[in-house]
């Protein structure tokens, strides 16, 4: 296989696999033992399950859905596909509905599905309905079905393939191109149907390539992936850039429902020791919550201590670009800062994430600023990053030493970049607007949608629908300030990204888990919110012994300190001025029940998705603009706290 310029996935894995072919690439842990695969090892197998597919069947150009938990085998799968010219369709093993499931696999018009062991019961509910379906492969040796078959048969198939076919597998290589496609991601299709996202060979690798321009590991690091599989991130941040620097990837093990493989992740951390991890912004903030009560629990003195200690790191740090500036005031800070990171830090980063731990890497919703700064004052950043799937998806990130909190980062390199206003015209730095990119990441289009992307991509520019603006000092910086559709619009025509006050809000109050504030060309705002009870029946019995929380009194002083930490953003309050008092919302709807994927209000990506939220609640928000519905203490929020 010749080098070149623009390489496809398969000329990626094949240059790395000979540079460090004996390095271990995938680590997993099986019947309590982790094991090791070397890149070679996984080249081998992806090689051997294409020459299977081959065996089937399976044509060039021809899709497979890929329905499983993180695993080497969901790798390997994928490797498989790729390698016999197929193209994945890696699906959230989060999705629960039968619609949507069925929807993606005969949109795609998948020949056959592969799916795990906890999967199959969803595939099996709708196989009737899937028409072009072949087969059902799946990866864990269980009694079958009509129709199924044991991943290990596809395994067979393909070594009788390599022994009198291998020639085959070569010719089919060399037929693919840097822009065949290689998967269609989906939308998670918050208002219509959602929509598949065509990502070629080249996109994958031109985006590793960009992403290297901002961030990099050493050498034989070690990431945790606590991601999805089916999300171009997890790719392009994890698999692909960790074989470029010839690192392993591990998962978390699989446990039998979601909520018990979150409860793996303490324990991969401490058997795997990461340099870097893979997340999203929910996970930070409850890393933080843990650390903040084992220090608590080591007494008032020791969480007095951290918190101090703390402070001033963050003092110290200022924006993180100018740590330690000015040096005549600051100076005094650093061999204090040193004497606590050794005695002090050092022992809680290595109890929460290990010895080796050095920062995270995540995307998705905006980072609160205050989380950043506290992550750095322990040493363990948390870099913010943005992207979107249309992008495969990296577009900026921070990174040690180029870090500006507030900001997403530098933009990757390779790739255009220009802010727009609503008639597309360019923008000055510093002027917000659309953010509009242009490079070799930007999708090929929407599967079977071409009014779609007309509509995304014009003249080679993808138009995100994100609002931002470029630092004017160093425009390479990217500062994003909200999604176009989740802007609030007051009645007289003014409008406001939302998502920063309510990232602060749930991070700096702690009796509220979820919320997001509306206006729709509203005479008000009013916010939906989804308490912690638990906290809130906690401070009852402590400030209000003799109030029961399910009696009326009890149920009005939980709805009353709701309202007083949201007060606090207002005009005299500990947050007043950190958010315009124009768009704090003036009423509150108490939601019944938190917002999960299972319930369709939060997507795989653990990230809220407001259409549906405002559309789950229509009737609330209606009433919410009823002068009854604007009391707090309304029937409605007394029945749902």
């Amino acid at each position: 296989m010749a080098e070149n310029s623009r390489p496809t996935i398969i000329d990626f894995v094949e240059k790395y696999t000979r540079k460090f072919a004996d390095h271990t690439y995938l680590r997993e842990k099986v019947n309590g033992v982790w094991t090791e695969t070397t890149f070679k090892q996984t080249r081998d197998e992806g090689r051997i399950l294409a020459a299977g597919f081959m065996a089937l069947g399976l044509q060039k150009g021809e899709r497979v859905s890929l329905l499983a938990e993180a695993r080497n085998l969901w790798v390997m799968s994928e490797l498989g596909i790729l390698y016999a010219g197929g193209v994945d369709v890696p699906l959230s093993y989060k999705l629960e509905s039968d619609k949507d499931l069925s929807f993606r696999i005969n949109h795609s018009d998948s020949v056959y599905v592969v799916a795990s062991e906890n999967e199959l019961p969803k595939i099996r509910r709708i196989i009737a309905e899937c028409k072009a379906v072949r087969k059902v492969i799946v990866l864990d040796d269980i009694p079958l079905q009509e129709g199924e078959m044991f991943v290990g048969e596809l395994r067979e198939m393909g070594m009788e393939f390599l022994k009198d076919h291998a020639g085959e597998l070569e010719k089919r290589i060399a037929a693919i191109k840097p822009d065949d496609y290689a998967n269609i991601s989906y939308t998670s299709g918050t208002t219509a149907d959602p929509k598949g996202i065509l990502l070629t060979h080249r996109n994958y690798t031109a985006n590793v390539e960009q992403g290297s321009s901002v961030i990099s590991v050493p050498e034989g690091s070690t990431m945790l992936i606590i991601l999805p599989l089916d999300h171009c991130f997890a790719h392009v941040a994890g698999f692909y850039t960790m074989m470029m620097y010839g690192g392993a990837i591990a998962t978390v093990p699989v446990g039998k429902t979601q909520i018990a493989t979150l409860r793996n992740i303490p324990g991969a951390i401490k058997d795997v020791q990461p340099y870097v991890m893979l997340s999203v912004p929910a996970l930070s903030r409850t890393f933080k919550k843990s650390i903040e009560s084992a220090v608590k629990a080591k007494g008032e003195k020791v969480e007095k201590l951290f918190n101090r200690a703390v402070n001033l790191a963050i003092g110290y740090n200022r924006e993180y670009w100018n740590a330690g500036k000015p040096f005549i005031t600051q100076f005094w800070k650093k061999p204090i800062l040193n004497f606590l990171d050794k005695k002090l830090f050092k022992t809680v980063r290595e109890a929460a994430f290990g010895p080796n731990m050095h920062f995270f890497v995540g995307g998705g919703a905006l980072l609160d600023i205050e989380l950043q700064k506290w992550y750095n004052a322990i040493g363990v950043p948390v870099f913010q990053g943005y992207g979107l799937s249309e992008a495969t998806p990296i577009i900026c990130a921070n990174s040690a030493g180029n870090a500006i909190f507030g900001s997403s980062g530098r933009t990757v390199e390779p790739m255009d970049i220009k802010i727009c206003d609503e008639d597309h015209n360019e923008l000055p730095d510093g002027q917000t607007g659309e953010i509009v990119i242009r490079g070799e990441n930007v999708m090929a289009g929407y599967w079977k949608n071409p009014e779609a992307t007309a509509k995304t991509v014009v003249d080679g520019w993808l138009y995100t629908g994100d609002r931002g603006y470029l630092y004017p000092k160093n425009r390479r910086y990217l500062y994003v300030t909200g999604r176009f559709k989740s802007l609030l619009i007051a009645a007289d025509g003014d409008k406001y990204s939302p998502e920063g006050y309510e990232d602060n809000l749930t991070s700096v109050t702690k009796f509220i888990d979820q919320v997001i504030i509306h206006n729709n060309q509203n005479p008000y705002t009013v916010a939906l919110v989804v308490p912690n009870r638990d906290l809130l029946k906690g401070w009852l019995a402590k400030e209000h012994p003799g109030l029961a929380p399910d009696s009326r009194e009890g149920r009005e002083k939980m709805l009353e300190k709701i309202q007083a930490e949201m007060d606090t953003y207002r005009k005299g309050g500990k947050h007043e001025g950190a958010f315009p008092e124009k768009w704090l919302p003036a009423a509150v709807i108490v939601c019944p029940e938190p917002w999960t994927e299972q319930n369709g209000l939060v997507n795989s990506t653990s990230k809220i998705v407001r259409g549906k939220v405002e559309k789950a609640y229509a009737d609330r928000i209606e009433y919410a603009y009823t002068p009854e519905g604007k009391k707090l203490l309304n029937e409605k929020n007394i029945e749902s706290i």
